[in-house]
């Protein structure tokens, strides 16, 4: 399937300085993709050199005078700056000119104006955050990370059906399973919100393996697991912050002293191949659920393979159908009486 990607070319800590090289990269490995670059025209079009002859028709530019600043008022970016270039990547997918928008700007400005622009799939409360994470022997999906910091049961249910599809999109797996992230495995535990949304959860029809608790995460228990934004958003700054003091730790024992330095040289095959395994980069795209329309999230210092891999995502998101999947499996909720 023929799939065309709007890129917010101007989001992010790096701009078109990172985007532009990532979405031409990606034309060259994906031939039934094609790309429309959203930003300042007079900004883009010197990164392309002779890009546009050798793509044609697959690559175009649509100029959008304004940009969404990382630390922008929601509500600037959303009232004030209509023409801005993630405003305009998103009104092309409400258009049906392309099928998935992609920006590394700011996360809050582009759930309220993905929101506001696309509105939100029948039954769907709130759209949710969702991304991947590397696990000891592959990975799995964790939401909501953020976007809803109180959440009711309900919620809860739904970010279940919405994660459940997303990875039956990405990765052709008709029945993952899915865990309620709490304070332990038992039934009885958790507050109030959580044992009730399990008790959702079970009577769903999903495939539900019940509460997992946070080291149940890494360990790869469970294909998706569902909690609060409030949750999943200090579980994810905490595995950021992790990973981070580990490298450095790591890279501060191995200069320690000549014969560390000397380890250090030993053991650098062991080294990349692990930081190969686990590199955040290939991880990157977070996207957002229960819209009527594929939008997908980079990590705003992403590098070039970094967005690269967001763009995969959103393709795939988009070729599979996700909004569609969601759309019919809310369908199959029986309606409260």
């Amino acid at each position: 399937m023929t799939v065309k990607l709007a890129i917010d070319c101007m989001g992010g800590d790096h701009g078109a300085k990172v985007t532009v090289p990532a979405a031409l990269d990606f034309l060259r490995r994906d031939p039934d993709c094609s790309v429309i670059l959203v930003g300042r025209q007079e900004e883009l079009l010197p990164l392309l050199g002779q890009a546009k002859q050798k793509f044609g028709a697959r690559l175009a530019i649509q100029h959008a005078s304004e940009q969404v600043a990382m630390d922008e008022p929601i509500a600037t970016a959303l009232r004030s700056k209509k023409d801005s270039s993630m405003r305009v990547a998103t009104e092309l997918v409400k258009s049906g000119e392309a099928q998935a928008a992609l920006s590394a700007g700011n996360t809050g400005a582009l759930m309220a104006i993905s929101r506001f622009v696309l509105k939100t799939l029948p039954g769907i409360d709130r759209p949710a955050i969702a991304s991947v994470v590397p696990t000891l022997h592959g990975h799995t999906y964790v939401l909501d990370l953020g976007a809803n910091v109180d959440c009711q049961p309900e919620h809860l249910l739904q970010f279940g059906i919405m994660g459940s599809m997303l990875i039956s999109a990405l990765e052709h797996k008709e029945r993952p399973n899915v865990g309620l992230l709490n304070i332990g495995e038992e039934a009885i535990k958790g507050n109030e919100v959580v044992k009730r949304a399990g008790e959702l959860l079970r009577e769903s029809g999903l495939n539900y393996y019940g509460n997992v608790e946070g080291d149940d995460i890494y360990k790869g228990t469970v294909d998706l697991v569902v909690c609060d934004g409030f949750v999943g958003n200090v579980t994810l700054k905490t595995s950021e912050g992790l990973a981070t003091m580990m490298s450095a730790a790591l890279r501060e024992e191995f200069n320690r002293n000549l014969l560390t330095r000397m380890a250090a040289l030993i053991a650098l095959p062991v080294l990349n191949a692990f930081k190969r395994r686990f590199d955040p980069r290939h991880y990157n795209g977070a996207t957002l659920l229960g819209l009527k329309g594929v939008v997908v999230k980079s990590h705003g210092s992403a590098d070039v393979l970094a967005f690269f891999c967001a763009l995969e995502q959103a393709a795939k998101a988009a070729r599979n159908k996700l909004p569609e999947r969601i759309a019919a499996r809310m369908a199959l909720l029986p309606t409260p009486a």
